[in-house]
């Protein structure tokens, strides 16, 4: 091919087809799962009413709108980014340059936190450096009788955060502090602390994907020399403020495990565990603050 989308047949399943090889061209992972996600956005309605209409001829506007995606995937702009929403943990968040993609891997680590509170207590919760505000919103959504504070220093990424608490009708229950961790007061009020902070090692950043590196906020990837200034950060103030018994559950890389946990032994936590994502890599750490029983 050429490098441009032709298409010999405007019908729905030609169009998909030609731009699934035109994003395999471009390098792109799942190129006609791709293709699929952009001619439902164009077409504006559902799957099964896609594939019903699969020989029938492409409107004008659809496939104006479904090319101008293809486009703007094959520069390896991000499909979240395109569609302007992704599900994460069975809800949809709006996702967009302002804050981290919301990424199934984090889903074990709402996993945990939602294994370690009640659901028939008023519990609190805090989400340090929320982005979209996905871990706080899933833990709220499935723990009704929970209120929580979105810490975000960011203010276009603490906008964001607070449009997805107010689509899932979480405005009441979920707050953004908009500050940096340094700066936030609530530790000591905590039931549990939930953080996916950065953990890229700074050398490392220019060798992620197009998609990452260049429209994920630096912020939110870059996690000093050795990927752990965050958490270093973090668990010390965790350490000094938080009550006792009240748990810390963190994000990590997949080689990140063993550092982690040491910083948090080091810091007086106990009950200390580990999970591995979907994927199998080493995904999320807790540990319970000075280690007495609630």
């Amino acid at each position: 091919m050429d490098g441009t989308l032709t298409v010999t047949a405007l019908t729905y399943d030609a169009m998909i087809r030609q731009a699934a090889e035109r994003l395999r061209e471009a390098g792109i992972d799942e190129a006609r799962p791709n293709a699929m996600m952009l001619m439902l956005h164009a077409f504006g309605d559902t799957r099964a009413a896609l594939i019903a209409a699969g020989a029938s001829p492409v409107p004008k506007g659809v496939e104006e709108k479904f090319l101008s995606a293809v486009e703007r995937r094959v520069k390896r702009e991000p499909l979240q980014h395109i569609l302007g929403t992704t599900h994460f943990y069975g809800l949809e968040f709006h996702s967009d340059p302002r804050a981290l993609i919301p990424r199934i891997d984090s889903e074990v680590v709402a996993e945990t936190a939602l294994s370690l509170i009640h659901r028939e207590r008023a519990e609190v919760i805090a989400d340090l450096g929320t982005g979209t505000g996905c871990l706080l919103g899933a833990i709220l959504w499935n723990r009704p009788l929970a209120v929580g504070t979105g810490v975000e220093a960011d203010p276009a990424a603490a906008s964001l955060a607070r449009e997805n608490f107010d689509v899932l009708g979480l405005e009441r229950r979920a707050r953004v502090f908009e500050g940096h961790w340094l700066d936030w007061t609530g530790w000591g009020g905590a039931d549990l602390i939930i953080s996916n902070p950065p953990y890229i090692a700074s050398a490392e950043i220019e060798s992620l994907a197009p998609e990452v590196r260049d429209h994920d906020p630096h912020a939110a990837l870059d996690g000093g020399a050795d990927g752990l200034s965050a958490y270093r950060e973090i668990i010390r103030l965790a350490g000094e403020q938080m009550k006792t018994g009240a748990w810390l559950v963190l994000e990590i890389g997949h080689d990140q495990r063993a550092a982690v946990l040491a910083l948090l032994a080091a810091a007086g936590f106990a009950d200390m565990g580990h999970k591995a994502d979907l994927g199998g890599n080493d995904r999320c750490v807790w540990g319970r603050a000075k280690g007495s029983v609630r």
